[in-house]
């Protein structure tokens, strides 16, 4: 079964992320620029939060407020549910169904080692079934006892 540590090691490695003090529309720009839905918010190295594009959207230009005198830290989602790298992705997967998140942090001895996205997750069950599919086909089209 695959793991978090798996799935992050297909990843380009980046860690996209700004500060709690920083404008919305630095964390849109980030979001924009590298083509992700969210960022990480970390402050001196620390983890306190996660932003999302439906984040900026309902929280700050719904109600109409300026996202380049918004800081991130009125629009974020604080203290975010994170997972660590010997997770296992279905795990991830039930978590990220049932509470509704597309991304979750990855933190490894405290430190913020990557993101996930339920792509990603989705992306490595496939591959995995997609294996185990072939492993079985393989056994069966073989002269096996029974056969």
């Amino acid at each position: 079964m695959s793991t978090v540590k798996s799935a992050l090691a297909q990843k380009s490695g980046t860690l996209i992320h700004v500060r709690s003090s920083d404008m919305v529309i630095e964390a849109l720009r980030k979001m924009r620029d590298n083509r992700v839905r969210s960022v990480l918010v970390i402050d001196d190295d620390v983890l306190v939060g996660i932003v999302t594009q439906g984040d900026c959207a309902i929280k700050v230009l719904l109600p109409g407020l300026d996202a380049k005198q918004t800081p991130v830290d009125q629009a974020m989602t604080g203290k975010p549910v994170t997972v660590n790298p010997d997770d296992r992705l279905k795990d991830c997967m039930a978590m990220m169904a049932e509470r509704r998140f597309r991304h979750l942090p990855v933190l490894h001895a405290g430190k913020v080692v990557g993101v996930i996205s339920i792509g990603d997750v989705v992306k490595n069950i496939i591959r995995d079934l997609e294996h185990n599919v072939g492993d079985l086909m393989g056994y069966i089209m073989t002269d096996s006892p029974g056969g």
